[in-house]
């Protein structure tokens, strides 16, 4: 179904069943831990396939868009940022969350937690993906913080995807 929808979407994409099947496991992982763990689920294949919403195939997508745009520069800038946008500070605001969002499913026994956390990150990434410049950037320092950013999110999507054991396609 993954494939069918890959097809679609990203006709010209290599190692298609590899990233397919790394979508299609992430969609039900995501699908079941994105719940309360006391919560009764009933798992729906449309639903959790989405690209749209709070899905795995959502989230790896967001982890895919942030490789993409890290690619096309040599590397990022890793020094002082200076926050030139509304999207940039909120974006930070819920980076700083993480090791609250980690302590706090361990100590409750609630993956969802994390799932949440990454939704979260995932929705403001796009956000600020949609409303600021980053490799166009008006200037090259607001450019290079963006980057770096990126560069954060990447980071902190994917370690929080692993640890709810989600792959972490590079393009979908």
């Amino acid at each position: 179904k993954v494939r069918q929808i890959m097809d679609e979407k990203n006709p010209n994409l290599e190692n298609k069943d590899e990233a397919a099947e790394a979508v299609g496991v992430g969609a039900i992982v995501f699908y079941y831990l994105s719940n309360n763990r006391i919560k009764d689920i009933n798992f729906n294949m449309e639903d959790a396939l989405s690209y749209d919403g709070n899905t795995g195939p959502y989230v790896q997508y967001t982890y895919a868009r942030t490789c993409s745009v890290l690619e096309k520069v040599k590397e990022p800038y890793t020094g002082d940022a200076t926050i030139t946008c509304d999207e940039e500070a909120a974006l930070l605001k819920i980076l700083s969350q993480y090791e609250e969002k980690v302590l706090t499913a361990i100590r409750d026994y609630e993956p969802s937690v994390i799932a949440r956390f990454i939704l979260d990150v995932a929705a403001a990434y796009n956000k600020f993906y949609h409303n600021c410049q980053i490799l166009s950037a008006e200037d090259e320092r607001v450019k290079e913080n963006r980057l770096a950013l990126t560069l954060a999110v990447k980071t902190v999507l994917g370690t929080a995807l692993h640890l709810i054991c989600m792959p972490t396609p590079k393009k979908i």
